[in-house]
């Protein structure tokens, strides 16, 4: 069932390494946040790493200095077939057209994207590429929509120094649902702010 506003899916991952190709994703999380910026929903994963990767040793190094994030990004894994088709049941579950969002989309999305394609022979986003999508469009990357809204340097929406009242008050940890809950606070305050500059979609027609 398709509504008249997007539920907007902010999405956080971690990894063994930088590569989907190379390495395995440990964990993810999501949190939906409606088109009034309400969050609606939540969804965490802990994946078994695949026997065919193997993990980066600069990561492995990274994880170091990050003991209680690792546990809870390896503790009580799950199939990542099983855990996949999980969180599609989830998402599709979700009113309509449904966005996905992450921070930068490029490295989440390129994760989730190849566990989608592997696991259940479907893609993440709206693409050149035939067979069925999880998520209506191209998705959001929240630095751009960040940089879109105040401006440039896009360098500085990529620092995880937010203010707390912008993540909600919520630490920024690397375990993927704390992440992906200050993420989705993010999104929420700017989406109010943008819907305070939004033009309706006859104006982009116009100017066309």
């Amino acid at each position: 069932m398709t509504g008249s506003q997007p539920t907007y899916v902010v999405t956080d991952i971690e990894a063994d390494g930088p590569d989907p190709q190379s390495n395995s994703m440990l964990s993810f999380a999501s949190v939906a946040v409606d088109g009034s910026a309400a969050i609606v929903g939540e969804f965490e994963a802990v994946l078994a790493p695949r026997p065919d990767r193997s993990p980066n040793l600069e990561t492995t190094a990274w994880w170091a200095g990050y003991p209680e994030a690792f546990r809870a990004a390896t503790t009580d894994p799950r199939p990542a077939e099983a855990e996949m088709r999980r969180f599609a049941g989830w998402v599709e579950g979700l009113p309509g057209p449904r966005v996905f969002v992450a921070r930068p989309l490029i490295f989440d999305g390129a994760w989730i994207d190849e566990y989608l394609k592997t696991f259940l022979g479907i893609r993440l986003l709206s693409s050149p590429f035939p067979g069925p999508k999880l998520f209506d469009g191209p998705g959001i990357d929240l630095p751009s929509f960040m940089g879109g809204l105040f401006g440039w340097p896009y360098g500085d929406w990529l620092k995880n120094d937010f203010p707390p009242d912008w993540l909600g008050h919520v630490e920024h940890t690397h375990r993927a649902i704390d992440d992906a809950r200050g993420y989705a606070n993010i999104l929420s305050r700017l989406l109010s702010i943008a819907a305070t500059q939004s033009r309706k979609p006859e104006d982009f027609r116009r100017i066309a």
